[in-house]
């Protein structure tokens, strides 16, 4: 959805935008090229990611930083820059062909590779540590918590049995035989996307990175976030819910009391979906859904509130 994320976006003439997910550089060409004078900062824990959008962005010259490190640093990086308050940031939450294709990733199981699954290097925490080493109870929470995988316990009694595990396609051909038949999806797909999650700390990452993002938004400014499933999805529509609230007084006070400023207002009622045009030509952009929303001017809406009250 690469048109639908840049009119979310809105960009203009001489704005600055953060694409924090930068990974191929395709969402941060696409930006450079929209309007005139833009400035990107873009994010990636990935070295391989980093170095190939540094590569692909050069022609830009210092209009353009990419940075590689997680965008749970996006607040204090974009100030270190000195290009706050941004007109712009977009995550697009999904994996990148490049992270499912190459071989040492371990992210797919359709490619045999060590169980790694670390955005970094750096990382210490890996698929193989939790595979091999977590108790059954902890691997079948992960399982069921961040893949909502209905069969998680026998998947893990299954795990824990066949240790040690060491690559991806054994993992895979565990999980199929502990979880029997299946339909259309693989059974190692939720299981694989549960590790990934986990050994990245990828929820809360999420979380405190929107948070950040209220901070360096300048007013009008917007926030697009694409997310893949339904966990991503359900954190990103309850933040932009509770950031566009007035008020968060117990629905027992007649009076508001709590003086809450809303900073955001949701620019789509609802979550936009890829075309069926889309889904043909990529069939990965399925699940995608995508959630814009806009900065408000916090003394207009703290204005507003008290002449209300």
């Amino acid at each position: 959805m690469l048109n639908e994320c840049l009119d979310g976006l809105a960009i203009k003439d001489g704005g600055v935008y953060v694409d924090c997910t930068v990974g191929g550089a395709g969402h941060s060409s696409a930006i450079m090229k929209k309007a005139k004078d833009v400035r990107l900062i873009g994010f990636d824990a990935d070295p391989s990611n980093y170095k190939k959008a540094s590569d692909r962005l050069a022609e830009y010259g210092d209009r353009v930083r990419v940075v590689n490190t997680n965008f749970q640093n996006l607040r204090n990086t974009v100030r270190k820059i000195g290009w706050a308050p941004v007109d712009g940031i977009l995550f697009d939450l999904g994996l990148s062909s490049m992270q499912l294709s190459e071989d040492g990733a371990g992210f797919s199981f359709q490619y045999d590779a060590p169980l790694d699954m670390r955005f970094s290097p750096d990382q210490s925490l890996s698929a193989y540590d939790i595979v091999n080493s977590y108790s059954e109870q902890d691997i079948a929470d992960i399982l069921y918590e961040y893949g909502e995988e209905p069969k998680s316990r026998r998947i893990a009694r299954a795990i824990v049995e066949a240790r040690p595990v060491e690559t991806t396609v054994q993992l895979a051909e565990i999980i199929a035989k502990a979880a029997g038949e299946h339909g259309k999806i693989h059974p190692a797909t939720r299981s694989f996307q549960a590790l990934r999650i986990a050994v990245n700390n990828e929820l809360e990452v999420l979380r405190d990175a929107l948070e950040q993002s209220v901070d360096i938004l300048a007013e009008n400014g917007r926030l697009v976030v694409m997310s893949y499933h339904s966990l991503e999805d359900r954190i990103v529509k309850n933040f932009i819910r509770d950031k566009s609230k007035t008020c968060v007084c117990p629905p027992d006070i007649p009076v508001c009391v709590c003086n809450t400023v809303p900073t955001l207002s949701p620019v789509t009622k609802k979550a936009i979906a890829p075309s069926p045009e889309e889904e043909k030509v990529n069939p990965r952009s399925r699940s995608a859904k995508l959630r814009i929303a806009e900065r408000i001017n916090t003394e207009m809406s703290s204005l507003s509130m008290t002449s209300l009250n």
